[in-house]
Parts: structure tokens; C-alpha cells; sequence
């Protein structure tokens, strides 16, 4: 074997042939021709793809396998990186874009010979893109040699989607396989920051990672209409494989008209583009960085508002976007929340304020950007223009209200996969747009507010949005509350109906049925077992798949999360969907819970960590088997520990062997405790809200002592 040749894990392996790993492994011990490792570990040992695809296509195992999984492990098995092998794929796919009619005549060669002949188109290609000055670099015919096979797939692949839906899908694929590598712009934020700063002609992102920000700003919507797509990006990054990757990404979603300048280098120390005069900044910048360039820089001509000290790199970024405008011009960036108050940058945010560069504060939910535990802010800014007025109120806008998919109650749960982006992508341009009209706006409870900038200049300069916004009103006051006191009374009445008789004994003590276990029932026939996971949301479906977390299945809530798109190119991972009966059981953190899907939930995909249980209904009832499987002991026994965390394995929990009769008699009294159970957990959840509206209330003056 080559020493280029791409390597493959036994996961890949399975992926390719569509089976699960123990399938693989069942291989290599029965089958004395499977190919013998050439890398990796002795347990996570690595084989050379060709060979395997040489041996699963002999074994008739290869046929039905698509084409994007076979190029997705061309690339993780890359000799030469993941990274590498991408930016070879987004070269050739910009080759086969831009020069289509020399791809086929390309193609016609022995790999051997297409390797020697791609490096003058290619080169030409990134030239006529990129100019002279790029970080794509054109890669040499021997790096290109372990790659024609890739590069034929990528074309073949750009066959039957446009090359940007290719490129898009094996970026992604990579992201997603190495999720702490990056700190990835999610697209709701990404979205929503190229709205706020609204049509651009030129836009610079100064650290633009994977490119998120500058390729959401062509779709970024206009007041009145559609925003006219951006002549220029500019974009620059530490990262060289970062600002390569970016270039292909954007070369690949605009046409050639638009002029994509992306370059690497530290942007701070030394700004790639120093005379550039944007119409809108962008940036998520590296939070709390010590070391970003306080002692080199004391003199630079960018601290315009102060220099920053070496605890405020974040007001660092802040004053470079700001030299980086034209007069005019505006600039969203992604801002840890400390930034508003801590007092060692006091002295910049105030002069920021002074100055009126600085229009708007916007608190988001928790979840919506990593880091994803703490509520960022964006700071919407503007340079000023010589001779203009400073603006004399600074808009706060709070969407912690927003973002949440609320239980039955109402009550917020939040999190990073239940936020309503669209409710807050709603709220902050509403009151951004009529606070950028008028240079005022109406206040909001609890959402947005325009304050005079002189009340801000006080010892603190503190901008943090919730102390500045007035409380929304408690619980939308006393009618409000009067019918939640209603809801409760009805549900602590109901609950009362489905207390349980007393406990009967049953005169024999602890009763000793024959028992099977789940994995027996499952061999047999008499149920189907499945595990949750990822999925896409199918072809043609409009509306996005709920999935049922493990987390709504614990606290007893409707379907919070949902299906992500099918990727574009791409193959789409079938979702397990839900019907009415199936039981389904979370498997981590060790409790004792199976819920019976009822119709509301059924149609909702599995989530990750819940397993799900089809009894067949002639030989098992579905509250039998939930009632059994919640059994302490049960649990207890089919647990396994390791450090962290406790784990379930469903297939070794027990259920004794009874007549369809008698499970149905267990069944209807393991129903009747779930009711009890659920008018309880409402009851809980209702008792809550009106004590804290009560609080509220009292309060601010909205409910009566």
C-alpha cells in the first residue's frame, strides 16, 4: 500500500456499508481475507480505504453506498488532514464551477497524469478569484496525487448539486466531527447580525473562522425588500487552514463578480487590511484573550475611544471594526456579557456613548452562541460622521423573555435547543429598525428600551440591558393570575379523584413470576427495540420534525427539540419517528422512567440517549411493559456505572411473563398512576407560577395587597 493512501476506522467502515460496527467486527474475525490494519491503535486500529473498498465491493457490500459517504471518508482518511483534503475539494469544485469546460477533458486522464495537469488550471482559477496575495494556495502535483480520487468524487458529486451545496455538506461534516476544534457562528445569530447591519456593499469579517458571518450577510434582509448582495468580502483569521477554507466557502456561494478577499494573520498585531474603509463589520471575536497584542500596541492609531486594557481584548476588536468603517457605516459584534460592566473598560464604553458610536445593546438567551452557558450580548455600532450630532439614546434590547419553548404551563425551560429564534430575531429588529428610523423608541417592558445616553455616564458605565429595561408586567397582572389560581384549583381537584386507593396486600408477600428480559422479548418478536439519534428532517417536508429529548421524557414535556435540515448533497440519516404505544426510556443518569407515547407526541422523532420500545400489541401491552420497567430493583440491576455517569442498558431489564389478560389489568392501574403522576407535576408547575406572580405582582404595584 502507498504511504499517501487514505486510512479508514472501523466506524467509517460501517458507515460505508451501512451496518453497525459490531457487523464489522464480525468480519475481521470471520473472514480471513478482510484487510489487515495499517495505523491507528490496537483498539481503534485504522485500514487503508482502497483495500477496504475493494473488499466490501468483492463481498457485494458496497453497491447501495452513496457517493457523499464514500468522498466524506476520502476525506477524514486523508493523509494529509481532513483540512486538506477540503481545501483540495473546494479548489477543484471552483475548477468545475468556473471552468466547466475543461473539467471533462481533465478528467479524461489517469490519475497519475490528472494530478500532474491540475496545477496550471487550478493556479489560474485561484488567481482570476483570489488575485496574487491569497491563502489559497495552489497545491503541487505530488500533494495532489493522494487526492484524484476525491477530486472525481467532489465533481461527480457536483453532478447532482450545485458545488456550493457540496462543499457546504463536507464542511459541515467536518465541523460536526470535530465540534471542539472550532467556535463556530450558529446561523440564527449569523443571520440576525448581518440584518442589523443592513445592506453592505463592502463587509469585513476581522476573525472570520469558517466564514459563517460574511456567507450570511448575501441572504441578510432589508427593511421594505431584499438586501442587494455585497461586491466585496473581506475577511482575515490567525488560522491559515481557517482562511483558506473561508475563501473556497465564499468563492463557492457568490459569483464571480464579487470580490473575495480572505487572508491569514493576526489581526490585531497585523491587520491585513489597513486601509480599508467597509460598509458594514462583522466579528465573533476570541473572548478574554490576555495576550492579544497589549504591550505592542500601546501607541496604535485604532484606540481612538482609549486604550484597551489587557483584560479588554473584546474592546479591543470593538475599536478595530470601528477604524475599519467608512464614516457612516455600522458594525454588529458578538460580545461576552462582562464587557458591559466590568469597570476596567468604564472609560472606553463611556466614550463610546459620548462619541454616539455606540447605538445599541442586544442581551440573547443562553444557548443561542458558544460559549452556550452564558447570555451574550451584540453591540450594534456606528462610526460617526464628522460634523454629525452625536445620538442622544442608546437602545437596550433584552430577548431573554423570547427564547424559550415553554412547557404546558407556559414557563420557560430554555437551553440551547429550545430557543424560538424566530421569535427573537423578531423582537430585536423590530425595535432596532424603528429605533434607527427615529433615533428613539416606545419602551417595552422587560424587552427594549431607548435610554438617554446622560443617564449612562455615571461611575460604572454600565450597559448590561436588564438594568437598564423596565420589569414586564407580572404576569400580565391579577386576571392573569386569577386564572392560573382557577387552573390550579381544577388540577388539585382532579388530582384528588386519581389519588390511589390504599395499597392492598397482596397476603403472600413479594410475588415470584417466571421473568424474561427486554432483549429476550426483542429476539422473539414480541417488541422492537430502537435506539434515538441524529436523523435529518425527511425530503420534502416542509415543517421541521420535533424530536422528543431525553430531557422531555424525564420531566414529563411535549417534543422541545427539532430536526435539523436534510444536508443539501448530502445523504439524510432516516429519523426514528414516534407512534402511539411505543414506550420509550432515557438511558443516562441512572432513574427510573419509561413514558407510553400518546397521539399529541406521536409523528416526533427519538432523541439521543432514549431508546425506544414497540411492543407488539398481541402479545404485550404497552402500560404493562412502561409500569415494569420503572421498577427500582429493575433498574438497579440493569445498570452499569462508569466514571461520570450512570448508564441503562434497556435490553437486560426484566418483566415477568404473564397472560395478555393480566398484563392489561397491571396495565390499567400502571395508567392511572401515570395520570395521578402528570396532574401532579401540573399542579407543581402551576402552584409555582402563581406564587412568583403573586411576588411579582405585589411588587410592582399590579396586584392589591
Amino acid at each position: 500500500m502507498p504511504e499517501s493512501a487514505a486510512e479508514v476506522t472501523a466506524a467509517g467502515i460501517a458507515r460505508l456499508a451501512g451496518v453497525g460496527r459490531a457487523a464489522v467486527s464480525n468480519w475481521r474475525r470471520r473472514h480471513a481475507d478482510f484487510p489487515k490494519p495499517v495505523g491507528g491503535t490496537e483498539t481503534s486500529p485504522s485500514f487503508a480505504l482502497a483495500d477496504v473498498e475493494a473488499w466490501l465491493r468483492a463481498q457485494g457490500k458496497l453497491a447501495e453506498v452513496p457517493l457523499a459517504e464514500r468522498v466524506w471518508q476520502q476525506i477524514a482518511g486523508h493523509p494529509a488532514g481532513a483540512v486538506t483534503a477540503l481545501v483540495h475539494a473546494g479548489c477543484a469544485l471552483l475548477l468545475v464551477r468556473d471552468r466547466a469546460a475543461a473539467w471533462p477533458t481533465l478528467a479524461a486522464a489517469p490519475d497519475a497524469r490528472l494530478a500532474e495537469l491540475l496545477p496550471v488550471p487550478l493556479e489560474e482559477t485561484l488567481t482570476e478569484r483570489f488575485g496574487a496575495e491569497r491563502s489559497v494556495h495552489t497545491p503541487t502535483a505530488r500533494a495532489l496525487a493522494p487526492s484524484v480520487p476525491l477530486l472525481r468524487g467532489v465533481a461527480d458529486m457536483a453532478a447532482g448539486a450545485t458545488p456550493r451545496e457540496v462543499f457546504d455538506f463536507l464542511l459541515g461534516r467536518h465541523l460536526d466531527a470535530n465540534p471542539r476544534q472550532y467556535t463556530l457562528t450558529p446561523p440564527g445569530p449569523a443571520a440576525l447580525m448581518a440584518a442589523l447591519a443592513g445592506p453592505a456593499a463592502t463587509v469585513l469579517d476581522p476573525a472570520c473562522g469558517t466564514g459563517a458571518l460574511l456567507t450570511a450577510t448575501a441572504a441578510a434582509p432589508a427593511p421594505g425588500g431584499t438586501a442587494p448582495a455585497p461586491t466585496a468580502l473581506y475577511g482575515q483569521d490567525a488560522d491559515p487552514d481557517l482562511a483558506a477554507l473561508t475563501a473556497l466557502r465564499l468563492a463557492l456561494s457568490t459569483d464571480t463578480a464579487v470580490d473575495v478577499r480572505v487572508l491569514s494573520g493576526d489581526t490585531l498585531r497585523a491587520d491585513a487590511f489597513p486601509a480599508l474603509g467597509a460598509d458594514a463589520v462583522l466579528c465573533h471575536p476570541p473572548f478574554n484573550e490576555r495576550n492579544w497584542g497589549h504591550d505592542e500596541l500601546a501607541y496604535d492609531s485604532r484606540w481612538e475611544y482609549g486604550f484597551p486594557a489587557r483584560t479588554e481584548s473584546e474592546l479591543a476588536w470593538v475599536q478595530h471594526a470601528l477604524a475599519r468603517l467608512r464614516p457612516g457605516g455600522t458594525a454588529v459584534i458578538l460580545m461576552p456579557p462582562a464587557a458591559a460592566s466590568r469597570r476596567s473598560g468604564r472609560r472606553i464604553r463611556a466614550d463610546l456613548l459620548r462619541r454616539g458610536a455606540l447605538r445599541a445593546v442586544v442581551a440573547l438567551p443562553a444557548g443561542a452562541a458558544p460559549p452556550y452557558g452564558i447570555p451574550l450580548h451584540l453591540w450594534v455600532l456606528r462610526r460617526p460622521v464628522p460634523g454629525e450630532r452625536p445620538a442622544a439614546e442608546l437602545l437596550f434590547v433584552d430577548t431573554a423573555h423570547e427564547t424559550a419553548a415553554g412547557t404546558a404551563t407556559g414557563t420557560a425551560t430554555g437551553g440551547r435547543d429550545r430557543l424560538d429564534w424566530t421569535s427573537v430575531e423578531s423582537a430585536v429588529l423590530a425595535a432596532w429598525r424603528s429605533f434607527d428610523r427615529t433615533g428613539t423608541l416606545t419602551a417595552t417592558p422587560g424587552g427594549s428600551r431607548a435610554v438617554p445616553v446622560i443617564e449612562l455616564l455615571d461611575d460604572d458605565v454600565d450597559l448590561a440591558p436588564a438594568r437598564h429595561l423596565p420589569p414586564p408586567a407580572a404576569a400580565e397582572g391579577a386576571a392573569q393570575l386569577t386564572g392560573v389560581r382557577e387552573r390550579l384549583t381544577e388540577t388539585l381537584r382532579r388530582t384528588r379523584e386519581l389519588t390511589p386507593p390504599p395499597a392492598a396486600d397482596s397476603g403472600s408477600g413479594a410475588l415470584r413470576w417466571p421473568a424474561t428480559t427486554v432483549g429476550e422479548l426483542a429476539r422473539a418478536g414480541a417488541l422492537t427495540l430502537r435506539a434515538g439519534g441524529t436523523g435529518a428532517t425527511p425530503a420534502g417536508v416542509a415543517v421541521p420534525v420535533p424530536v422528543l429529548t431525553d430531557t422531555d421524557v424525564l420531566a414529563g414535556h411535549a417534543p422541545s427539540g427539532a430536526l435539523p435540515e436534510a444536508p443539501a448533497g448530502g445523504p439524510a440519516e432516516e429519523p426514528v419517528l414516534l407512534a402511539a404505544g411505543d414506550v420509550v426510556v432515557p438511558v443516562l443518569g441512572g432513574g427510573s422512567v419509561a413514558r407510553v407515547v400518546d397521539d399529541a407526541t406521536a409523528g416526533a422523532a427519538l432523541g439521543r440517549n432514549v431508546h425506544l420500545l414497540r411492543p407488539d400489541p398481541a402479545a404485550l401491552d404497552p402500560w404493562f411493559l412502561a409500569g415494569f420497567l420503572r421498577a427500582t430493583a429493575n433498574n438497579r440491576q440493569a445498570s452499569s456505572y462508569a466514571s461520570t455517569a450512570t448508564r441503562l442498558d434497556v435490553r437486560r431489564l426484566q418483566l415477568p411473563r404473564l397472560p395478555l389478560g393480566e398484563q392489561r389489568r397491571y396495565g390499567e392501574r400502571f395508567r392511572a398512576l401515570a395520570e395521578f403522576e402528570e396532574a401532579l407535576r401540573l399542579a407543581g408547575r402551576l402552584g409555582e407560577q402563581l406564587v412568583q406572580g403573586m411576588y411579582d405582582g405585589l411588587a410592582d404595584g399590579s396586584v392589591a395587597p
